[in-house]
């Protein structure tokens, strides 16, 4: 019994001790071999995410020449893999740091007209809890890019950047997002992030204002008050003496009884105002840039007083065809007008088929626009309805001719509306 009691705690003894020998060898294999596929796939990101096109020729060369001079023994092989393989090295030093920022991007106004300015406020900062390294900084403004440094930015630091441009043209201007590369001058390793959201800027056309367009179909159920006081219409206005020539039908019976003298009714003139307004898009229609703006300018002008005075509105311009309740949301549809080449000629037929009944059409026109172009389309639009056409022609003299079908109206520049609206209220 005694010797059984001496060799139990000598086997129980060994049994774990050779478990324990045998699991530190175990976990550092694991650990090594994990540690190495991390590092590989590091490597392997990081060469395919950040080593541009100009880079992975470099390592070519760099590879090749290598392998030449091993194979030729010639010494001009083995500096040009030499440098190359420095210029590698170099650009992965450079491209290494912390590039942890954060950006904010604002902007002064998100809807300006042309020739208006624009501020736009860059701020950069460091969040985290060590120093960043240097940076470059790409802000895309539209088609155009703005490129500042930025410094190394210790925790919590924060850059501003202030820019400011001029909104030449009509257009929608996105900005940003801002764009922070780290890298080599050459090139070879471009370490690239994007920041902040981007934001739309809306570059409205210049519009005048206009009085008020009384024009429409009299008399109609569902119109609205023109301001014009008639003897017959829907909307009662008041009542007036009786004048010789005045229809005995629109006599007031009950006041003529209690005043002694017959006092005939009085109207408020109702139109209706449903308002379609095409813009030719056409290059071909117009002779320069300049007078396709113009048009814009015009067709953006007459829809703002429209939507002022609540008239429904219908739009069309080119593939784009809309219903605008509000000026602004018009102005931005406005800044994304685009000449279109595909446009149809026939803009009668192309309004007709979402505009069918509307009692006053707006056709804003180039000066290429053939006067028996426009003389064979007016015609299909309705018998009721009234038809002008505004001709863009830059500094020509204003002019006004009338038509059985339609007006036409010659506009030498955007401050000739308001006259010509004016002559044909």
């Amino acid at each position: 019994m005694a010797r059984i009691l001496r060799r139990k705690p000598a086997g129980v003894a060994q049994r774990p001790a050779s478990r324990q020998a045998l699991r530190p060898v175990r976990i550092g294999r694991f650990g090594s071999s994990r540690l190495w596929r991390t590092v590989r796939r590091h490597v392997r990101r990081f060469f395919l995410t950040f080593v541009s096109p100009l880079g992975w020729t470099v390592i070519g060369i760099a590879l090749a020449s290598a392998i030449g001079f091993a194979a030729t023994r010639w010494h001009e092989l083995l500096a040009v893999a030499a440098v190359a393989a420095m210029m590698i090295v170099t650009a992965v030093a450079m491209s290494l740091g912390n590039t942890g920022f954060r950006a904010t991007i604002e902007v002064s106004r998100r809807r300006v007209t042309v020739q208006d300015t624009v501020h736009v406020s860059v701020v950069v900062r460091n969040p985290s809890h060590t120093p960043t390294a240097t940076a470059r900084g790409d802000l895309p403004l539209g088609e155009t890019h703005e490129r500042f440094g930025i410094p190394m930015l210790t925790p919590g630091q924060s850059k501003q950047t202030d820019l400011e441009f001029t909104a030449i043209s009509r257009a929608v201007l996105e900005i940003g997002p801002l764009s922070i590369r780290k890298g080599d001058p050459f090139g070879l390793i471009r370490h690239e992030k994007s920041l902040a959201e981007r934001i739309t800027v809306y570059i409205h056309p210049r519009v005048v204002h206009l009085n008020v367009i009384n024009a429409g179909v009299a008399r109609d159920l569902e119109g609205q008050p023109s301001g014009q006081i008639v003897d017959d219409d829907l909307d009662f206005y008041g009542l007036r003496e009786y004048e010789p020539g005045d229809d005995v039908r629109n006599v007031h019976w009950l006041s003529s009884a209690k005043t002694g003298t017959l006092m005939i009714r009085q109207y408020e003139a109702t139109r209706r105002t449903d308002t379609s307004m095409t813009l030719d898009v056409n290059p071909q229609d117009y002779l320069s840039q300049e007078e396709f703006e113009l048009a814009v300018g015009v067709h953006a002008s007459l829809g703002v007083q429209c939507l002022a005075q609540d008239r429904p509105l219908e739009t069309h311009a080119g593939r784009s065809h809309a219903t605008p309740k509000h000026a602004m949301a018009f102005l931005d549809e406005c800044s994304a007008i685009e000449p279109q080449h595909d446009d149809n000629p026939n803009l009668v037929e192309n309004t007709l088929r979402h505009t069918p009944d509307a009692s006053f059409y707006f056709f804003t026109v180039g000066s290429l626009k053939k006067l028996d172009q426009i003389k064979r389309m007016v015609p299909a639009l309705p018998k009721s309805a009234t038809c002008l056409v505004l001709q863009t022609m830059p500094r020509a003299n204003r002019e006004l001719r009338f038509f059985s079908d339609f007006t036409l109206a010659t506009l030498g520049s955007l401050d000739d509306l308001p006259a010509v609206m004016e002559a044909l209220s």
